[in-house]
Order: C-alpha cells, then structure tokens, then sequence
C-alpha cells in the first residue's frame, strides 16, 4: 500500500471482530516501534503487549475503550532515560513515545490490521496494575485487531481544515 494511502485511510477503529491477531502481525508493528527515532537515539520507550485474558480483563477495569480488540499495546517511556531540552522545562519521553506510537499505527494499517490510540485511562493507574517500573510512564494503549463486519470510520473521518487554517509560513 502506498503510504499516502496508508495516511488517507487509518481511522480509529471503536469494535473489533472476535478474531485473534497474528503474532507475526504484532512482531512486525513492534518492530516498526522499535525503528522509530528518538531524541539522541536514546530509546526510552517500552511496549507491553497485552494479549491474555488476564491482562485484557484487567485493561477492561482501566477502561471501557478497548472495544473488544484481542491484542492491547500499552506505551510507556523510562522517564530517567530522557533527553532535557535548553531551558529545562521539557523533556523527550512523551514525544519520543508518541513517535513510536504513531509508527506502530502506522505499520498495523500497511499490514491490514485496524487500531485505536486510547488515552481515556489514567496512565499511573495502568503502571500500578500492571506492576510497571517506578520509573516508566505510561503515554497510551493502543488497541490492534480487525474490524468488525460494518465497522468503518466516523462520518467527518474525511474531513480536514484548509492547510491555510494549520500552516503559517513564516
């Protein structure tokens, strides 16, 4: 597929078909995680795969946005392990994750597979369910599976501002 069309057709998918996902399929969108650049190449962040009922059952007490989907990633970053910027007042760990996110999104689109960025969670609830590290924030989840039979994007999926409304050359 064509990455333009890649970009043109991902939407956000709200109800998965009762079909497990391929772990080669989630070996690959991992993978295209694991490219993705970060400041300094330092490569903070860190995917946890929730597939088990277990895991996904307790997700489900995180959220109600999961919409059945069969595999779960959820994005952290070791906040220790970040780049600050001059000045001090930012860091690298949430953009950083957001790279690798997007990336992943990106790839389960090209392979076919349908997903959803949740951040309707509270992200240190989610560390402390899952034990995670002191030190690792949770950034999102992102739902992975295929689409139910009939499930398509919103109405508005198409729609976008003018590039004069979100661009200014300076």
């Amino acid at each position: 597929m064509e990455f333009k069309d890649v970009i043109a057709n991902r939407y956000s998918c709200k109800k998965y078909a009762d079909r497990p996902l391929e772990g080669e399929k989630v070996t690959a969108i991992l993978e295209a995680g694991r490219l993705a650049p970060t400041a300094k190449n330092l490569q903070e962040q860190h995917v946890y795969v929730l597939r088990s009922p277990e895991a996904l059952e307790k997700f489900d007490g995180l959220t109600r946005c999961r919409y059945g989907a069969p595999t779960v990633l959820l994005v952290a970053f070791d906040s220790t392990n970040v780049f600050t910027y001059p000045g001090g007042e930012r860091d690298s760990g949430i953009e950083d994750a957001s790279i690798v996110a997007t990336h992943m999104i990106l790839a389960a689109a090209d392979a076919g597979v349908d997903s959803c960025w949740v951040n309707l969670f509270d992200p240190a609830r989610a560390a402390e369910a899952f034990g995670l590290p002191k030190n690792e924030e949770v950034l999102c989840a992102i739902d992975l599976g295929y689409a139910a039979e009939g499930v398509g994007p919103l109405p508005n999926h198409g729609s976008r501002k003018d590039l004069g409304q979100t661009v200014t050359y300076l």
